[in-house]
């Protein structure tokens, strides 16, 4: 057969994909009712759904997208818990998963954080790392962050229900309970989008070009 009709082998293990899809829709409803809908404008969840579309259609730009976003944060995310966990503080991003208002099922959910990366690590390996994405997720995480800053509650707002986001995609500072205030707010939001572009995504791009195929 000429190799334009030859049914291509799925890359991605179904029982993979029926897995991850199975969590989100346990995830997917618990969140909606306990957080809201704008807990789905954190970069993480943006790309728990970028990576859902992402496996079933075997798409390497919507796994590479999250895969430069996140793969960083995450890791950090987990340090951060580590930390906590063992008494001391350091930034506050995870006080939530320690938070008596929130089930112990519904923190537990929140562990997809700590295995994501490496999902995301093993996927784009497969799928191979579209460059694009780097311009990609620079555009979401701009707009996420604007969304988060001038329409979502600040950090440290009362809020009849203390499981309702606040502080987005951290646009406040680090600590959810009180915003920072080493710089002007607006400053602040300047100086987060430049460190999480220069810092996070930039380095993590070349780490990708260098590990991973490039996508066909």
């Amino acid at each position: 057969m000429p190799p334009s009709v030859i049914p291509a082998t799925p890359r991605i293990p179904l029982w993979l994909k029926l897995s991850y899809t199975g969590f989100l829709a346990v995830m997917i409803p618990v969140y909606l009712k306990n957080y809201g809908p704008t807990n789905f404008l954190y970069f993480c969840d943006v790309a728990l759904l970028l990576t859902l579309v992402g496996m079933w259609k075997e798409n390497a730009l919507l796994i590479s997208l999250p895969a430069v976003g996140i793969l960083l944060p995450q890791v950090f995310w987990c340090v951060d818990f580590l930390v906590q966990l063992c008494g001391g503080k350091m930034t506050g991003m995870t006080g939530y998963m320690f938070d008596a208002d929130h089930s112990l099922f519904l923190r537990g959910l929140s562990f997809f954080h700590g295995w994501l990366p490496f999902l995301l690590l093993y996927l784009v390996r497969k799928l191979g790392y579209d460059r694009r994405a780097l311009l990609g997720w620079t555009l979401i995480c701009v707009a996420l962050c604007l969304i988060a800053y001038f329409l979502l509650p600040p950090a440290g707002a009362v809020l009849a229900d203390p499981k309702l986001p606040r502080n987005v995609d951290y646009v406040f500072g680090m600590d959810d309970a009180k915003p920072q205030t080493l710089l002007p707010p607006l400053a602040y939001l300047g100086a987060w989008i430049a460190a999480l572009i220069g810092i996070i995504f930039v380095p993590t791009h070349f780490l990708l070009k260098k590990i991973c195929k490039p996508a066909s």
